[in-house]
């Protein structure tokens, strides 16, 4: 007996709270993980807060000081027009924070989890439909897709806008609104599947689970079944598939700039100031035109890549 009771007193005592929080806890123990979410909070926060935090504007021209190089008063130079580098791609990465936010909100949570929730839930014809819809979507290149989908709505789009632009006084087209809506929609369309294929296989394993038959039982309604007992329990692989597809979608849309058939002139993108300088001859004359756009991409895709190692770790029930 005492033995027993000596046992217990000295067995370490167990991990207590619910998933959420143990992985959380798990997550910032990550001491590179934290890192990265830091350097992603700076670069998405200076984007975010660009015109606060700059003392030029992205358009602003002074020929006088063309192509210098980092100075004091430009710490990244200036570009063949003479604007502040820095300025630029700060508001560059704004473009990334705003494409990325809008295509995950609308296309990865919104449509897939939607989709896949719908799919994985009700099944037969419903689930048909959704996976057929998407695997033929996928059956061709994105990037190909989305140069139809650019092409066909931003010029009868940017028509509209022009008419509108005068009695509203506003100058949307020079903000990059129609850009901003173009692209995010496109990539919204064409990258919900892979989310809705995740939630539908994590659907079909819980809803087998006795916690779904208790609230059938009980007359839950379908939707309080959906969102209340299975939505919770699937966000967790969710949140590993989003956190590893941010650096996705931001190099998509830098890529899409690059091809140019993204964010079009005068609005600042990391992928169009890449394209602009993207030479030899430039890089060898004039270095920083392209090696701190393309060093802030680095650095943002690559934090992206370790935190979604680190995600994947915490909120992972197999690792632990």
């Amino acid at each position: 007996m005492q033995s027993d009771t000596r046992l217990a007193l000295e067995a370490p005592p167990r991990s207590s709270g619910s998933y959420w929080s143990i992985s959380v806890r798990r997550l910032m123990r990550n001491k590179l993980a934290v890192t990265c979410l830091a350097v992603i909070v700076i670069l998405y926060g200076s984007g975010a807060l660009a015109p606060l935090v700059t003392f030029y504007g992205y358009d602003d021209q002074n020929l006088s000081v063309a192509k210098q190089g980092p100075s004091i008063e430009h710490p990244f130079g200036t570009d063949r027009l003479g604007r502040d580098m820095m300025t630029r791609i700060i508001y560059g990465v704004r473009t990334t924070v705003i494409i990325t936010v809008i295509s995950l909100v609308t296309g990865s949570l919104a449509l897939g989890v939607t989709l896949g929730l719908m799919a994985g839930y009700f099944g037969r014809w419903i689930d048909s439909v959704i996976m057929r819809a998407g695997e033929v979507s996928t059956a061709f290149p994105e990037i190909f897709l989305i140069l139809i989908f650019v092409s066909m709505v931003r010029p009868p789009l940017k028509e509209w806008v022009r008419g509108i632009e005068g009695p509203l006084g506003i100058e949307i087209l020079k903000l990059g609104v129609v850009d901003y809506l173009v692209l995010s929609l496109g990539l919204a369309i064409f990258s919900w599947f892979g989310m809705a294929r995740l939630v539908r296989g994590q659907v079909l394993a819980a809803r087998e689970n006795q916690y779904i038959d208790a609230a059938h039982a009980a007359g839950c309604p379908t939707p309080r079944i959906l969102l209340r007992h299975l939505l919770p329990n699937i966000m967790g692989p969710v949140i590993v598939v989003v956190s590893a597809g941010l650096g996705a979608i931001a190099g998509a849309e830098v890529l899409l700039s690059f091809l140019g058939i993204g964010i079009q002139p005068p609005t600042p993108s990391l992928g169009l100031m890449m394209f602009e300088y993207g030479s030899i001859a430039e890089l060898r004359v004039n270095p920083h035109l392209l090696l701190f756009p393309a060093g802030t991409l680095t650095v943002l895709l690559f934090a992206f890549s370790l935190l979604g190692d680190g995600v994947n770790d915490a909120f992972n029930p197999r690792t632990r």
